[in-house]
């Protein structure tokens, strides 16, 4: 079978499309037939600096971490069958959890022992077949098709979203997001599902970022210099817009900064006094998340599956099969979310 491989630390890690030894069955383990895998800025990444932990006794890696596959092979008693739909976690324990790993929060890992498919340490989905422990795998609506794929990228704003919800002064208030790639406009989906009046902000001047947020339907503003008043709930998803982010969170409002890494000179800039003095002069909230559990993906599944089709087809903007693989890393600023199709299978 093919796969999608990774090679190579520091500078010079390569990504080639090879062949690769069938899984082994297990008596414990899904077989699943992968169809489709999305690729984000962290695959980006690890093609940029390499591979940091390979899998086990080699010196490389299966690239992939957002997944969409169909059950080939279900042992008894898994509650899985042949033909469901699944998507797998992201996060494993290491052999020694701490308490929170322990306890399921996998997200909330204390020891970063823990590995991850696709990114550290574990082979991913980028695979035409591959094996899912169970207890990991999520069941995903057949209604959902090739968005199925969304589930875990939406899994990361569900999280932000939990957090949101709690602390943010007024639900169905005004919400900011920043950045207009898949992060942000699953986010300021959430957001729309959750009765606020969505505000999104990017770059571009026109064309598909700019269509989906008006369809959703909200607010597109190019830059945050064209942002008028605070901001009940916000949610940066650029990494580059944190000082903005802060000065626009609203007096008992909360902020949070969703996944990616945050760093640039903008960050570097900003007044810790200030910031202090804006938490708690003005009872506001800044939290982050990175990576999600299982309550997260089971969020994100319920929350694709009341959004209009037509719309989460609108975020696909680039779908390619992965004998061209090489064109879903090609940097397009007008591209949203990019799916390799791993196999011709119906959905």
């Amino acid at each position: 079978m093919h796969a999608l491989t990774i090679r190579g630390a520091d500078t010079g890690a390569q990504l080639t499309l090879e062949e690769v030894a069938e899984p082994a069955p297990t008596s414990e383990d899904l077989l699943v037939e992968g169809l489709a895998l999305g690729v984000c800025g962290t695959d980006r990444s690890i093609i940029a600096r390499g591979v940091r932990r390979s899998a086990p006794g080699r010196d490389w890696l299966i690239l992939g971490h957002e997944s969409l596959g169909r059950v080939l092979h279900a042992p008894p008693g898994s509650a899985y069958s042949p033909g469901d739909l699944v998507t797998g976690l992201v996060r494993r324990p290491d052999p020694k959890p701490c308490a929170n790993c322990a306890a399921g929060d996998l997200d909330l890992c204390e020891n970063g022992e823990y590995t991850e498919r696709g990114i550290l340490g574990q082979d991913g989905y980028g695979a035409q077949r591959y094996l899912l422990d169970p207890a990991y795998a999520v069941r995903v609506d057949p209604v959902l098709g090739l968005a199925g794929v969304l589930v875990e990228p939406t899994s990361i704003v569900a999280k932000a979203w939990e957090r949101l919800d709690v602390a943010a002064r007024r639900p169905g208030g005004r919400a900011l997001i920043l950045g207009a790639g898949p992060i942000g406009l699953l986010a300021a989906l959430l957001a729309h599902q959750r009765g606020y009046d969505v505000h999104v902000v990017d770059q571009v001047a026109d064309g598909p970022k700019v269509a989906q947020v008006r369809a959703l339907p909200a607010t597109y503003h190019q830059g945050v210099e064209s942002l008028a008043g605070e901001f009940d709930a916000v949610l940066e998803c650029t990494g580059e817009l944190v000082a903005a982010a802060v000065t626009r969170t609203a007096r008992g409002g909360a902020l949070c900064l969703v996944a990616g890494l945050h760093r640039g000179a903008e960050v570097g800039t900003v007044d810790l006094a200030a910031v202090s003095g804006a938490l708690m002069g003005g009872n506001r909230t800044f939290t982050g998340v990175v990576s999600s559990s299982r309550q997260h993906f089971e969020a994100a599944h319920s929350a694709l599956r009341t959004a209009a089709p037509d719309w989460l087809s609108g975020l696909m903007t680039t779908v390619v099969p992965l004998a061209k693989y090489a064109e879903a890393f090609a940097p397009d600023p007008h591209a949203i979310k990019t799916v390799i199709r791993l196999t011709d299978a119906a959905l």
